[in-house]
């Protein structure tokens, strides 16, 4: 995956929509067609997809309406149908109709006698599918910048706000999901790094949506010398907050971990969930108080490459079930800003991290 980066100073969202689809025109037709092509390929009809696109586009408007806009203003610019684009905003939505599997671990250390979160996520998707990501500075209307990692046409995945607030995202499956088109959960993430300044204001932020799929994100902030973190596990049943342990690590992958949304999980084995959860966990201790790359090589541990979190695309499957890490990412809060490398933890180590 290849990683562009856009520093915008515009607050008016429809402008910011238009600066992305104008300056990455190609990229967003690209993967426009590429999640139309792969819904297709796991069989929903695109009458489907079009109703799932409109509905989460029209309870993203009544919700957060910027969002909205922005996703329309790209549309525009890029030259691709406001539905299109708004499926691809609402991509998790519209697989929450198919059966699915999603590939994610974050490891967030909240140290209990005081200091800066330290934290550690993977991203795992379709490599075919995201042949480019973007790296995304803004300036919300009320002067909060956010620093963010996204798909083009997706609302934030990964990233930190300038009060301090950072924000991991991993993808869960749960059986009230469903193909009504809520609000899409890739805005929940973006307006909660626009507004929230606390662990409750996230929880609120995400309380508020109402939602046709799950997902989980793992919340960290610093304030006063202190960090604060959970895990916000989101589904149209409800949510939940998972606490860090007693040595101040929260861990989470693909599968629910609160005891009442657990009974609804239907994370399936392939994803490893339950083995890369084992796996951080186990490794956890050896991350703590590390650099980013550090980081990155304990959270391998001996296995290294082979690590059950450096996951790798099996060339003989199809494209649609071809998985692997696109991007490993850190957050730095003190110094708001995002660390990354293109690829796994392994090459995280060896490489080092880009600063963003």
């Amino acid at each position: 995956m290849k990683l562009h980066t856009l520093l915008t100073t515009t607050t008016d969202p429809h402008a910011r929509g238009r600066e992305i689809g104008t300056r990455h025109a190609d990229r967003v037709r690209g993967i426009t067609a590429g999640y139309l092509a792969h819904f297709e390929v796991l069989g929903i009809p695109e009458t489907t997809v079009r109703a799932i696109a409109a509905h989460s586009h029209d309870a993203l408007r009544d919700w957060y309406p910027g969002l909205a806009e922005e996703s329309d203003g790209m549309a525009a610019a890029a030259g691709v149908d406001p539905w299109q684009m708004a499926a691809v905003g609402a991509r998790t939505e519209v697989l929450a109709a198919a059966p699915g599997k999603g590939e994610c671990t974050t490891a967030v250390y909240a140290p209990p006698a005081g200091g800066p979160p330290e934290t550690i996520q993977t991203w795992d998707w379709h490599d075919a599918l995201t042949p480019d990501g973007l790296l995304l500075s803004l300036v919300t209307g009320t002067g909060r910048r956010v620093k963010l990692f996204t798909e083009f046409g997706t609302a934030a995945k990964i990233g930190v706000n300038d009060a301090g607030l950072g924000l991991h995202f991993n993808i869960l499956r749960h059986r009230s999901d469903n193909g009504g088109g809520g609000v899409p959960v890739h805005a929940v993430a973006r307006r909660v790094l626009e507004e929230a300044t606390t662990v409750a204001e996230a929880r609120d932020i995400a309380a508020s949506a109402a939602l046709s799929a799950s997902t989980v994100l793992t919340v960290a902030t610093y304030r006063e010398g202190r960090a604060e973190a959970a895990s916000i596990e989101m589904s149209p049943a409800g949510i939940a907050l998972v606490r860090p342990d007693a040595d101040g690590w929260v861990v989470h992958t693909n599968h629910f971990l609160d005891p009442a949304l657990a009974e609804g999980d239907i994370s399936t084995p392939e994803t490893a969930s339950t083995e890369r959860y084992d796996h951080a966990r186990a490794v956890r201790g050896a991350m703590t108080g590390r650099t980013a790359p550090e980081r990155a090589a304990a959270f391998c541990g001996g296995d290294g490459a082979a690590a059950v979190v450096c996951v790798r695309a099996d060339d003989s499957q199809p494209a649609h079930e071809r998985w692997s890490t696109l991007l490993t990412a850190s957050l730095d809060l003190p110094g708001f800003a995002l660390d990354h490398r293109a690829g796994n933890p392994d090459t995280a180590a060896r490489e080092g991290l880009d600063r963003f």
